[in-house]
């Protein structure tokens, strides 16, 4: 009895797995693919943050009364562009000091949007012991 023994299975001639050239090819391919895809989502998230609307926080009008001892009344608006040139373009803001005890401050600010018509208010109050006396210390208020 023989076996019949096929020859290209006897010399290993023909595998059923890639070859190593092919794995580095495919891998390649892969790789570029990936890295691509990498580079148009991390585009679409720059692009997307710069389109975002910022809003002004009040710290940008508040700061100047709060560093100092001096408080004195008065009011002032203005808009954001001496502040932060260019990065709140339609906002504007207001401020108004009052004296409401001795060397006792009341401060009101606003932000308004033009666009959209709508405003932000806060209300602070400050003590300032070297601040000239205001329309609650001179019988006003």
């Amino acid at each position: 009895m023989k076996i019949r023994v096929n020859r290209e299975t006897r010399c290993g001639h023909r595998s059923l797995g890639f070859t190593l050239l092919e794995v580095i090819i495919a891998c390649a391919i892969f790789f570029l693919v990936a890295f691509s895809v990498l580079q148009v989502v991390t585009t679409g998230l720059v692009a997307a943050r710069k389109l975002q609307q910022r809003e002004p926080n009040f710290e940008f009008i508040i700061s100047p009364h709060a560093i100092t001892n001096i408080l004195v009344e008065g009011s002032a608006s203005g808009d954001f562009e001496n502040v932060a040139p260019g990065l709140f373009r339609d906002y504007s803001w207001e401020w108004n000091v009052q004296e409401v005890g001795t060397n006792f401050f009341r401060a009101d600010y606003v932000i308004y949007y033009s666009k959209g018509g709508s405003s932000k208010q806060l209300t602070t109050y400050f003590f300032k012991p070297a601040s000239p006396p205001g329309s609650f210390s001179k019988g006003g208020l």
